[in-house]
């Protein structure tokens, strides 16, 4: 059984939150907490679980619940956020916090959806519980570039044959490779601000992130992203050309790919297809990119749930790509990533920690 705490000022979101998670007979709502004073001693008392966390309440908001959280009693947090840019801003600082995702009120438009979702999440990261309190107990490296030394074990990993690099795909991945594309859900921001911010301005490729995050999330998540870089990075506009240095965020909404136009190669935006369970959805842009660019794409597969990026990772392989997959112990979700080296798709599974290294090697050959 799933132990949950619901944390939220408002007592209609408190009910509707308690009526939703006890839909699912494996969760069980321990009590509610109308503040962050309220949540910290009760999470103190009571054997939780997993959290969900208002973000702006009274006397203790929820940034600053969540920040003592984490020092005294570190458990798994699911934020519940405003869907505005000041409510994006506040998620955001919550994930580097130690939230491990979130989810939107006003997705309780369609309840249904909203509460599946929330069910969803809450018993993936019920089963990081013993990871997140031994992580935050041991005190872990705080975000940025990987620990120096790592950098040559890691660039030693890249031209080492498959089978030294945790699995036995196909052969290493060797450069020059001039487009990274990134796929990424849940537990996702503080992973790619981590990367990001290990890479030097001189790398000589361009970024594509197709991060599962609604369309008012990815402006300030691209901000944030660029703030803390040395390369650039921005909201992908259709048509921008791909430029060495530089990251592109998807828009929530839509999807990003690669496209032929003339002699080059350039980012699309497109809001096909319609029909994709994740827009963005990783597997237009690892298709596309696998389509356009072939052997000189390096494929990023970062934590998160499910399977999206599966089919493009395969066309991206066939078309000579590289595929790099988050290992398991790094991840908030073990599910992206599982599905491609289940599929025998990854040419090296390696540590969130080691993939910025992975990724300088790898693109310069």
């Amino acid at each position: 059984m799933i132990r949950v705490l619901v944390v939220d000022d408002s007592t209609f979101m408190r009910h509707a939150l308690v009526s939703m998670l006890e839909q699912d007979p494996e969760i069980k709502v321990v009590d509610t907490a109308r503040d962050g004073v309220d949540a910290l001693e009760k999470a103190e008392k009571l054997d939780v679980d997993v959290i969900t966390l208002d973000v702006e309440m009274p006397r203790l908001n929820g940034l600053e619940t969540l920040k003592k959280l984490m020092k005294t009693n570190p458990l798994p947090v699911i934020m519940v956020s405003s869907l505005t840019e000041e409510g994006a801003v506040s998620t955001l600082k919550a994930m580097e916090y130690g939230a491990q995702d979130f989810i939107p009120k006003t997705q309780s438009n369609d309840k249904d959806a909203f509460a599946e979702d929330l069910r969803r999440k809450v018993k993936a990261l019920a089963r990081r519980k013993s990871i997140i309190r031994l992580k935050y107990h041991h005190h872990a490296a705080p975000q940025g570039a990987a620990p120096a030394s790592s950098a040559a074990h890691t660039a030693a990993r890249i031209s080492a044959p498959a089978s030294t690099a945790h699995i036995g795909a196909a052969s290493a991945c060797k450069g020059p490779r001039d487009l990274v594309v990134i796929g990424v859900s849940t537990g996702g921001p503080p992973v790619v601000q981590k990367i990001l911010a290990a890479l030097p301005a001189s790398l000589p490729a361009c970024i594509l992130i197709a991060q599962h995050m609604p369309a008012t999330f990815t402006g300030p998540f691209a901000q944030r992203l660029n703030s803390v870089s040395q390369i650039s990075v921005s909201e992908a506009v259709d048509g921008d050309k791909l430029r060495n240095g530089h990251a592109y965020v998807c828009p929530g909404g839509m999807h990003i790919g690669v496209r032929q136009r003339g002699p080059l190669p350039e980012v699309s935006v497109t809001r096909e297809p319609k029909s994709a369970l994740y827009k963005p959805t990783v597997n237009v842009l690892m298709e596309t990119a696998g389509n356009v660019m072939g052997r000189r794409t390096l494929g990023v597969m970062l934590t998160g749930m499910g399977s999206d990026g599966v089919d493009g990772a395969r066309v991206l392989r066939e078309k000579g790509g590289c595929l790099i997959a988050q290992n398991e112990a790094s991840c908030v979700v073990y599910g992206m990533p599982k599905a491609v080296v289940d599929a025998n798709l990854a040419n090296l599974v390696l540590d969130a920690d080691e993939i910025a290294s992975a990724i300088i090697a790898t693109v310069k050959g």
